[in-house]
């Protein structure tokens, strides 16, 4: 029987490179034609089609040849070549029998080859693998994730995405992070990928469509004091969301910045993009005004340094999905809930303290909780300790439930690592530009009035008269700190509780 190729390739190195490439080129073949017919794509196709599979066939393919170069150089010294290689003939019934088992066998491994780089490109693509197979470095993201309003969103659609440009990019990045799992080399807490996320118009704008922003919306909020009684407060505010389409209406409002007409572009000098001494805006009609912090002072040349960014989506609602709420807001919701009794005196308090305890582990941590809560009313309301005891217990599990979903202290995280740039109570938010100090070189000054982005409807402390009016009212603080609220951020004091 004539041989196709030279015989230098009938060596054993070579014929299992040989295999080696033909069933990794097989596997690619069939995900591709698989990914081709599948309705959605799948990001995490191309970690087995285009990554690991083609890594073999390179193997394969260099195994060929090593085969042939050693082939080479043992004939140039002389030594007579022999294949070795077993003869098959059918006529002989152990032949046959020996053929028809190998080539069962082989089919066999091929179609579960197949299959099972199906399911692993599967399992790959789920929630469950990004979270949990690295249990303890992705259990904070894991557990925010689980309780986000993107809950049903699969991790990959925002993280990777189809496409080939940001699943490189991500892999690329994602490599150094096994290495640095499985050598615990990463840091702690996990940094936030910022600059290896996907632009916004790709992922965040599939389902939130700038141009059908709508214009206003009521929201009421309900806060406790950290007094005695637990003072509530109410305010209602009526939320200027903005539209993203003049046809509708108008488009002024806080999502005037993601107008697609409107360019609002940065300079931040952090990391976290908190300070933002640098904004320029480019107006619908062309003109361009740059406004320049004039308490953070910064030259052109670190300007310059810096990278420039148009701001998106996510540059207000950085953590859409990963959150991480500060223990006052976490305890007025669930108080707002009813499920801790505000007749509890000081629980407000008594909660916050309880969460903001450095603790060196979680086990400890919930421990300690209940400890400290059922120690303060036994030590100074036994009274209530004994009547209401049934309250003090649910208020315990609450706050404990609260700590397990903002409190990783293994990782050195908790909910001040992950500042959320929506709003401006417990960040600088908003007030990252409009602060009152951002001023362009014509004097305008882009304002930190109030009413910029919401109107206050009504507003009531306690059981004082309830304060309304529909053309707005003048924001009146809780506690009477004088005006200093008018040129203090909130989150100076109210991130150090």
């Amino acid at each position: 029987m004539s041989r196709v190729l030279p015989d230098k390739f009938y060596n054993p190195v070579s014929l299992l490179g040989s295999a080696i490439a033909a069933v990794s080129f097989g596997l690619i073949v069939f995900l591709v034609v698989l990914e081709l017919l599948a309705e959605e794509q799948k990001p995490y196709m191309g970690i087995l089609a285009f990554v690991v599979l083609p890594g073999f066939l390179i193997i394969g393919l260099v195994l060929i040849a090593a085969g042939w170069i050693r082939e080479y150089f043992r004939e140039r010294k002389g030594t007579e070549f022999h294949t070795h290689l077993p003869r098959v003939d059918l006529n002989i019934p152990q032949h046959r029998m020996a053929f028809t088992i190998f080539s069962i066998g082989t089919i066999l491994l091929l179609v579960f080859s197949a299959f099972g780089s199906f399911k692993a490109y599967e399992y790959t693509d789920s929630d469950e693998f990004c979270g949990q197979v690295c249990h303890k470095v992705m259990e904070p993201e894991y557990a925010a994730y689980q309780y986000s309003p993107h809950a049903r969103v699969g991790c990959v659609k925002c993280h990777i995405g189809p496409g080939a440009d940001w699943f490189v990019r991500s892999k690329l990045s994602g490599a150094y992070q096994v290495y640095a799992t499985l050598f615990d080399k990463y840091p702690r807490p996990i940094p936030t990928p910022i600059q290896h996320l996907r632009p916004a118009q790709e992922t965040c704008e599939q389902c939130h469509w700038p141009k059908h922003f709508f214009h206003e919306k009521q929201r009421s909020f309900t806060y406790y004091l950290t007094d005695k009684e637990n003072t509530p407060w109410n305010l209602t505010l009526l939320m200027k969301i903005g539209g993203g389409n003049v046809e509708a209406g108008p488009t002024s409002g806080i999502h005037w910045h993601m107008n697609i007409a409107n360019e609002v572009t940065y300079v931040p000098l952090d990391s976290q993009r908190i300070v933002i001494p640098w904004v320029r805006v480019k107006t619908s009609d062309g003109k361009i005004r740059t406004y320049r912090s004039t308490e953070v002072e910064v030259t052109d040349e670190m300007l310059s340094a810096r990278p420039t960014r148009r701001m998106d989506c996510v540059d207000c609602h950085n953590r859409p999905t990963h959150i991480y709420h500060p223990p006052q807001r976490s305890v007025n919701h669930v108080m707002d809930l009813k499920w801790i009794d505000r007749s509890l005196p000081f629980i407000k308090s008594v909660a916050v303290h309880a969460l903001e305890h450095p603790y060196s582990s979680k086990k400890q941590a919930l421990d300690s909780i209940g400890v400290v809560v059922e120690e303060y009313y036994k030590s100074l309301y036994p009274s209530i300790y004994q009547t209401q005891r049934a309250q003090i217990d649910r208020a315990v599990q609450e706050i404990r439930t609260i700590y397990t979903r903002n409190y990783f202290p293994e990782m050195k995280h908790d909910w001040r690592q992950y500042p959320d740039h929506i709003g401006h109570m417990y960040t600088p938010g908003c007030f990252r530009c409009h602060d009152g100090k951002h001023v362009s070189d014509d004097g305008t000054v882009l304002s930190r009035d109030c009413n910029t982005c919401h109107t206050i409807l009504a507003q009531q402390i306690g059981k004082r008269p309830i304060r309304l009016a529909l053309e707005g009212l003048e924001y009146v603080h809780p506690v009477d700190i004088g005006d200093a609220w008018k040129s203090m951020h909130c989150s100076d004091c109210h991130t150090t509780n």
